[in-house]
């Protein structure tokens, strides 16, 4: 949902940035929660084509700036790669919140996900 969101934003403003998610625990290669997809399509977006990946080492490297959801993430990606430590923050670093994975919750708890999302990636995009 963060990816997805974000690339909205970045293409509302024609930003040329190429954002890419990737998860801890992630179930490789499988669709976005059906949720998800119900919030995206919404606004209408349209992921059905998304599909799990694992961060990896490479992926880490690449990126000028990962974002993560909970704090707890920080010291995961430190141990993969401890060069990239500098270039993690959290998602709601500017709105002072963290966003707890809604992942086999209910329909309201993605959808108030997705308002602390939202606000997350309003606060970034007033810095970009």
């Amino acid at each position: 949902m963060a990816e997805c969101l974000l690339k909205q934003a970045f293409s509302v403003r024609e930003s040329a940035v190429e954002v890419r998610s990737a998860g801890l625990g992630a179930v490789v290669g499988h669709p976005a929660d059906e949720h998800v997809l119900l919030l995206m399509r919404r606004r209408g977006l349209d992921l059905s084509e998304h599909r799990a990946v694992q961060v990896n080492r490479e992926m880490l490297r690449w990126a000028q700036l990962v974002l993560i959801m909970e704090e707890s993430h920080r010291a995961h990606l430190r141990n993969l790669d401890p060069t990239v430590s500098g270039k993690v923050m959290l998602l709601g670093h500017w709105t002072g919140c963290e966003v707890s994975d809604p992942y086999q919750r209910t329909l309201d708890v993605f959808e108030q996900t997705e308002g602390l999302i939202d606000s997350a990636v309003d606060s970034w995009m007033e810095r970009f």
